[in-house]
């Protein structure tokens, strides 16, 4: 059984470092200090989006279906693995986006935190 690569502390949630790799075939290790990728250090639900956003190649409607989620719910995961990756995210102040995020609230498909965060952009 693989285990996932831990990219945060459980004691302090600092980042972790890799500093070992090793091969099991010819039992040669390297240490150093070795950058995870980028999407090793996404969390697992973040990991599982993204897998099932590139299955639905894209599709947001094919997404919200999958995963029984709405599209601001969609929008809002998504926008937050594009921080967690590193890149500025665009935000749209429309009414149109803002009812988004109520009703989204009000279905509980995001949490009070996360629409704050969402209307303040």
């Amino acid at each position: 059984m693989e285990r996932r690569l831990v990219s945060k502390c459980p004691i302090c949630g600092g980042r972790m470092h890799i500093t070992q790799l090793h091969c099991g075939s010819c039992d040669t290790s390297l240490t150093g200090r070795f950058a995870p990728c980028k999407f090793c250090q996404l969390t697992a639900e973040q990991q599982e989006f993204v897998e099932v956003f590139l299955a639905s190649r894209g599709n947001i409607k094919e997404v919200e279906r999958l995963l029984g989620i709405s599209y601001p719910t969609v929008r809002s995961r998504l926008d937050q693995i594009i921080e967690a990756l590193g890149y500025r995210v665009e935000y749209q102040e429309t009414d149109s986006h803002r009812k988004d995020i109520l009703k989204a609230l009000s279905d509980g498909e995001i949490t009070a935190e996360e629409a704050i965060k969402l209307l303040k952009r």
